[in-house]
């Protein structure tokens, strides 16, 4: 296997397997990453004397074409090649020569390393973004087209008091938004440049760090280099709580809508479609991908442990089971951005029970509704409350239906404006378009 480090003595094959592990077959996914921090580290090489004019347009020209490639599917690391800076290293100096051989002064594969993660995370994170804005529009939506249908409200499983659709769905439109300020402190700190920070004790090159962070889009430096060494796995812990939170908001959504599509329920429905049948029982439609998204989501709430797990005793440095996190982070956005986008694509073809509370089993909703009407016309709360608990232990209870919820944030004000506007400030603070301009000017 061709290493850029490798001297005179071979290693192990044995060992060789078992410390790459599967680092080949995630660094692919990184690789156009690894080519923008290529393009960025080599602009600034020749902007401090370390590589000529010359030899800068042959590689950059050379660095734009790999990237081509990698947008067209056109790149695999070879399987005699250890890594995706390897190729990259061995594909520049097979077609231009000498010149290829000049981009590594001056960096480590440490932070040549952090600073694909970190481009490769900031990316994930935009799509996370991008798919979680998607369906909290859908819920909003939902909430306001559904705002007067009244639902079962419950504690401890037990029927309580009235909800609605227009809360029921808005309620999971503001947990995505609060979830969304976790996805922003996350977005922040991976935000950060550490190319420059070599092996994570920097250099004796006159590097201009600044320079790399402006050409990359990062809104700042990772300023301290051995600080810099140690944001791998911090970054990533951060990252999995961030995903960790959105998939709560899911998993306890998927398990409402499994359990209100149920017969005992019934209050939402799907198109035969959307839900799987039985194979001996013909009257099934089951909440197939509701479940599944249940069990995805409720695995990604482990994530946060598992990324501690594997970082919590090591001390400052580089340390290669640091790599493991790979095999953590990766699938983890995969899993997160599909099941935003199946929960989208279910939402928009749900159908609501408007005639819920027709049933007689559900008049015991609106008790409490009927303390607060004997309490507005003048009965004492603990003497309003008796008598309807009297009521109802007789069998003589039989309430108006009618709801006046108009304090913030109950079903009458749902306060969706308020709520949209607090997820649009959010969305705003990513500044996606600061980031998008910077990589297409580096690789125009």
């Amino acid at each position: 296997m061709s290493k850029i480090w490798q001297k005179s003595i071979t290693v192990n094959e044995l060992v060789e397997d078992f410390t790459v592990g599967r680092d080949r077959e995630f660094d692919e996914q990184m690789a156009a990453f690894d080519v923008l921090g290529s393009l960025a580290h080599t602009q600034m090489l020749e902007s401090i004397g370390l590589m000529s004019a010359d030899d800068l347009r042959l590689v950059q020209q050379e660095l734009k074409n790999i990237y081509k490639d990698v947008e067209q599917g056109n790149f695999s690391i070879a399987p005699e090649v250890e890594d995706v800076h390897s190729q990259v290293e061995m594909l520049l100096t097979q077609r231009i020569g000498d010149a290829g051989k000049k981009i590594h002064s001056g960096r480590s594969r440490n932070d040549q390393v952090l600073v694909d993660l970190k481009l490769f995370f900031r990316h994930e994170l935009q799509e996370v973004v991008e798919e979680t804005e998607k369906l909290f529009r859908q819920l909003i939506a939902l909430s306001e087209q559904h705002e007067n249908v009244l639902l079962p409200g419950y504690t401890h499983l037990q029927v309580a008091m009235p909800s609605s659709f227009g809360l029921w769905f808005g309620a999971y439109a503001e947990s995505l938004a609060d979830d969304l300020e976790m996805v922003l402190a996350a977005y922040k700190i991976t935000n950060k440049n550490p190319l420059g920070s070599a092996a994570g004790y920097g250099s004796s090159f006159p590097l201009n760090r600044t320079l790399t962070t402006k050409l990359l889009g990062f809104d700042s430096l990772n300023y301290n280099v051995v600080y810099a060494q140690m944001g791998r796995g911090k970054t990533e812990r951060v990252i999995a709580q961030a995903l960790s939170s959105i998939a709560a908001t899911l998993a306890k959504m998927a398990m409402d809508q499994a359990l209100y599509l149920s017969q005992n329920f019934a209050f939402v429905s799907y198109p035969d479609t959307l839900t799987t049948g039985s194979s001996i029982m013909p009257h099934k439609k089951n909440p197939d991908v509701w479940e599944i998204m249940r069990g995805k989501c409720n695995r990604l709430q482990a994530l946060p442990t598992d990324v501690a797990m594997m970082t919590t005793n090591l001390p400052s440095g580089y340390h290669r089971e640091l790599q493991l996190l790979k095999e953590l982070l990766f699938p983890a956005f995969t899993e997160l951005k599909s099941c935003l986008h199946m929960a989208t694509f279910m939402l928009q073809n749900i159908t609501v029970n408007a005639a819920i509370l027709n049933d007689p089993k559900y008049a015991y909703l609106f008790s409490v509704e009927e303390v607060n009407r004997m309490v507005l016309n003048g009965t004492p709360f603990r003497d309003a409350y008796k008598q309807v608990g009297l009521a109802i232990e007789k069998g003589d209870f039989n309430p108006d239906k009618q709801v006046n919820h108009t304090h913030e944030g109950s079903i009458g004000n749902l306060m969706n404006a308020e709520i949209t506007a607090a997820f649009d400030k959010l969305i705003a603070n990513f500044d996606f378009e600061k980031v998008e301009k910077a990589i297409k000017k580096l690789v125009s």
